[in-house]
């Protein structure tokens, strides 16, 4: 059984929070982007028209320009807000974080001095004959 380290249960639930805002980040800026791209332009071309431009119109009837704009503005405050508290998030986790899990176990260094290395016997060089 592992001790918790000083972060305990608050760390654990820091870690799986930032993961959980992450994907929701991830999902609402998905939907955000697909959101603004149905939206039909001012000019009546576009993407908007080119992804079936009458479908929103006859789920929404004639308030779809009010509905999907409605729609951008709330995802993109939930953008904004779940980016912030996910760096949050992070912060609280990089202040908080256990710092024996990072390190190496040092090995106790030994104080006894090293052994100089003998020397290997150099042989005599061949004699040179004439």
């Amino acid at each position: 059984m592992t001790k918790p380290g000083p972060v305990g249960c608050l760390g654990r639930f820091m870690n799986i929070l930032t993961v959980v805002l992450t994907f929701l980040l991830v999902l609402v800026s998905l939907f955000l982007g697909l959101l603004v791209l149905v939206q039909k332009p001012r000019s009546d071309s576009g993407l908007g028209t080119a992804m079936g431009g009458g479908v929103a119109e006859a789920t929404f009837g004639a308030e779809t320009g009010n509905v999907l704009t409605r729609s951008t503005i709330v995802l993109a405050v939930a953008f904004f807000v779940l980016g912030f508290a996910a760096y949050l998030g992070q912060i609280y986790i990089a202040k908080h974080k256990d710092k024996s899990v990072e390190t190496l176990p040092s090995a106790p260094v030994s104080t006894a001095p090293a052994m100089p290395v003998p020397e290997a016997p150099v042989a005599p060089a061949p004699a040179a004959q004439p």
